[in-house]
């Protein structure tokens, strides 16, 4: 990605969160029942999207990885970084989630299906990232995490679906419903919501794109190095 798009995609990213905390904050007014703390819906359900994103999107990464045809280290760079933004996102989704429990249900967590099945989410991905720091070569890193990542996709659906397939405290899905509706909420509040989607959205594409970016520089200069060792042990009379 040229280095223009991904410092527009910055600045994008900052300017809509300002204004999602300017509408959530000032605009919005606060709910009849849940009154402030109704306030975390510009910040749970969006982070709690942008995970879904990332992990879907490393998902499809790791299987163009897999596949001989399509077979680039860049789909490896990609999962790699999807992955990382994930697992911060779904570790503020628990964090929000507590912080917006302990008010609402009288206690920060409880082992209702939808928290167990994030917080397992939580943990898979964090496997997956301890998996790439075992020692091998970068294409069996690449394969046995792409393997781990698909693994680790399952749970996904079981996160968003739990509230529909069980019964359970944490309330249904606020927009990604069945109908794609949204569960009450209207006016200002929907739009701010909506706003607050974009803004992490965006926000999840530049930490994407820079850390890419960081990979490249990565890879390019392990391979520098190894053919300046190359270059050293010839001259000094070692075979390669």
């Amino acid at each position: 990605m040229k280095k223009r798009t991904v410092t527009i995609l910055g600045w994008s990213a900052v300017i809509t969160l300002a204004a999602t905390a300017f509408f959530g904050i000032v605009v919005t007014p606060p709910d009849v029942l849940q009154r402030q703390y109704a306030r975390f819906l510009y910040l749970h359900p969006p982070m709690a999207w942008v995970a879904y994103l990332a992990f879907g999107i490393a998902a499809a990464a790791s299987i163009l990885y897999l596949w001989p045809r399509t077979r680039r280290m860049a789909f490896d760079a990609l999962a790699l970084a999807c992955v990382e933004s994930g697992v911060l996102f779904t570790g503020l989704v628990v964090v929000t989630g507590s912080m917006w429990a302990h008010p609402v249900w009288g206690t920060y967590w409880v082992w209702d299906a939808r928290l167990t099945a994030t917080a397992l989410m939580f943990v898979l991905f964090l496997g997956y990232l301890a998996l790439r720091r075992v020692g091998g070569s970068p294409e069996q890193v690449a394969k046995r995490s792409a393997i781990a990542a698909l693994v680790s996709f399952i749970d996904v659906p079981i996160v968003h679906f739990s509230v529909l397939w069980w019964n359970t405290l944490h309330q249904g899905p606020s927009v990604l419903t069945p109908g794609l509706s949204s569960r009450g909420v209207h006016g200002a509040m929907a739009w701010t919501m909506l706003l607050s989607f974009v803004a992490f959205t965006l926000s999840f594409a530049w930490m994407v794109a820079r850390r890419m970016e960081l990979e490249r520089l990565r890879l390019g200069g392990a391979s520098r190095t190894l053919e300046e060792q190359l270059v050293a042990r010839r001259a000094e009379g070692v075979p390669a």
